[in-house]
């Protein structure tokens, strides 16, 4: 497969992941010109095509973790407080509290450390298996689980917390 194809099959895929992962557009730009950048260049040196995707993705990940270590940076903390009323499920009503609700747990999910909002980006947002998840993040499968509960139990903590 030659460079532009890859380029074509994964370059939305690939924005997307990093998008959710810093959350913000021109740094994501950045990061993804760089990760197609490295892409380019090591294509060659791929020795399994079959693994094509998880090494496209994880050296997006590679670069998303030099982002926040080398800048030292934490996800914004916007508080959005959870809908107080519950109006009918097909009204206008109910959609902006669902965008809000929807809002108000990204937000939540923001304020987890970096490797466990990886794992709840990966297995719960963009559903993918859990082998798949973990060979994308580098690490092994029991790993993976262990860093799943603990981000979806501190989620839950999190819920809680600001539910009361």
């Amino acid at each position: 497969m030659d460079f532009y194809e890859v380029y074509e099959e994964y370059y939305d895929r690939v924005r997307k992941f990093i998008l959710a992962t810093v959350k913000n557009r021109w740094v994501a730009d950045d990061l993804l010109q760089e990760t197609f950048l490295r892409v380019f260049q090591n294509l060659d040196h791929l020795r399994d095509q079959a693994k094509l995707s998880s090494w496209v993705f994880r050296i997006a990940a590679n670069l998303c973790q030099d982002y926040f270590r080398s800048a030292k940076r934490s996800p914004l903390t916007c508080e959005a407080p959870p809908p107080e009323t519950a109006p009918a499920a097909g009204s206008p009503d109910r959609q902006v509290e669902r965008y809000q609700l929807s809002l108000w747990v990204q937000d939540l999910v923001n304020r987890l450390p970096e490797p466990l909002r990886q794992v709840i980006f990966l297995c719960d947002i963009k559903q993918e298996s859990y082998q798949e998840a973990a060979e994308l993040l580098g690490i092994s499968l029991d790993n993976l689980k262990v860093r799943l509960h603990r981000a979806r139990k501190q989620l839950k903590a999190m819920m809680a917390d600001k539910c009361q």
